[in-house]
């Protein structure tokens, strides 16, 4: 007997994902537990199991395409002998594939008319997104599974047609006629042909999701920016140091974590959720790392920070890190950071104006080092100078409160003794 399995809640408020890649094809056998499909959410691309075993009768939905949760994402039969039966089973079995939104239809029921409207094959979704662009779905040609229409098709199609130039006659005997090339010195490497169209291009899910977190935070959050300036000549020593008696890689972040937990625990606001009236003091620390990826800003999440040591932190630094850029990070690690730490030196910043994530009171930003003339013990010397950012929720965190953190920052960077005797 055929059975739905619907796309499930695969993360926390997940209400959509959007179908990457099948890894089992329609006819195909598939065990209980194997990988069926990847489905990318808001910030992650994960890979959904088989709930049992049987053959792929029909896919939810083509691959780009998206589903709600609860909407239909594979139907599995019983395995029988032919390939003949897959085809019938699903048309028996209840709403067929394709319920991105209450208005579901069946794909496989016969048109109730001979309108050229229902004839149509186009989700729901697609049927919104064109009717709000104001495109005539009759005049796409789908380029989905059996001719079916898809938001790139509809996108596509509104696009603007350029309007051909008007040919203008010249006047006779009024200047040369224009020369087939260009002039001469406009030839070569900085002659660019210049187009005055316009491009559309749909954002990504995630930078959908990245711009969303963003005019949040900006819009309900008064942030306060405080900076300063750390001589890291013993922070970099004792980095060096590390990497050498353990023969490995020290991220700077691992040391930013570990010499700001003490901080976390000096000033429990900054390691804090605003509820309504309510401040939330967290009892534990799971520290943010924003990590630049190819497909936007991810914020990977160390758990429990205050129970590793260095070097599990530069571990778990480095595979986040790596992790994030392919997309491979789970939904838990992505979610529920208490304090972030973002390493914008790695791309040649110094100071800036972190956005403080929704949910938290604080961010630090850590610059690039620098060779500067600094003053110790009354002397002029060169150093390596970082520079630090911290924005802070202003509702939470006064200025007074703001540079007492940062002081103690500042103290246990440039001494790294102070935090790793901890």
């Amino acid at each position: 007997m055929a059975k739905e399995f619907r796309l499930p809640d695969i993360g926390e408020g997940l209400t959509e994902a959007e179908i990457v890649r099948w890894l089992v094809a329609e006819g195909e056998r598939v065990e209980a537990d194997q990988p069926l499909v990847e489905v990318e959410t808001d910030k992650a691309v994960v890979e959904i199991p088989s709930p049992y075993a049987g053959t792929v009768l029909r896919h939810g939905g083509a691959e780009g395409q998206t589903l709600e949760v609860g909407a239909v994402l594979v139907v599995i039969g019983e395995l029988e002998e032919g390939a003949a039966p897959a085809q019938s089973a699903v048309a028996s079995a209840a709403p067929i594939v394709g319920t991105l939104s209450e208005e579901a239809e069946d794909l496989n029921a016969e048109p109730p008319g001979p309108s050229a409207a229902d004839q149509i094959k186009a989700l729901p979704v697609v049927r919104k997104m064109a009717r709000e662009m104001g495109v005539d779905l009759a005049q796409i040609t789908g380029s989905g599974p059996e001719g079916r229409i898809l938001r790139e098709d509809v996108l596509a199609a509104a696009q603007p047609e350029p309007e051909p130039e008007p040919e203008v006659e010249p006047e006779p005997g009024v200047g040369p006629e224009l020369a087939e090339e260009p002039p001469a010195e406009l030839v070569g490497a900085a002659y660019q042909p210049l187009s005055n169209e316009d491009v559309r291009r749909p954002m990504s899910r995630l930078r959908r999701t990245i711009a969303a977190n963003m005019a949040r935070s900006w819009a309900e959050i008064p942030h306060v920016t405080t900076f300063d300036d750390i001589d890291a000549t013993r922070l970099f020593e004792i980095r060096s140091a590390l990497g050498a008696r353990h023969g490995v890689k020290i991220p700077l972040e691992a040391l930013v974590v570990k010499a700001v937990l003490p901080a976390l625990e000096a000033f429990p606001e900054f390691n804090a959720s605003l509820d309504g009236d309510d401040l939330i003091l967290h009892g534990s620390y799971h520290i943010g790392i924003a990590v630049d990826t190819p497909d936007g800003l991810l914020v990977a999440v160390i758990r429990d920070a205050r129970s590793k040591g260095v070097l599990e932190l530069a571990w778990e630094v480095q595979r986040l890190g790596e992790e994030a850029k392919a997309r491979e990070l789970s939904p838990d690690e992505l979610i529920g950071q208490t304090f972030t730490v973002s390493n914008i030196g790695a791309l040649g910043g110094g100071h800036g104006t972190p956005i403080v994530p929704p949910g938290t009171t604080a961010i630090l930003s850590v610059g690039r080092a620098q060779e500067r003339a600094i003053v110790i013990d009354g002397e002029l010397a060169i150093a390596p100078v970082v520079p630090l950012s911290l924005s802070y929720d202003h509702r939470v965190i006064d200025g007074g409160l703001g540079r007492r953190f940062m002081s103690m920052l500042r103290e246990n960077l440039e001494e790294p003794a102070l935090f790793l005797a901890g």
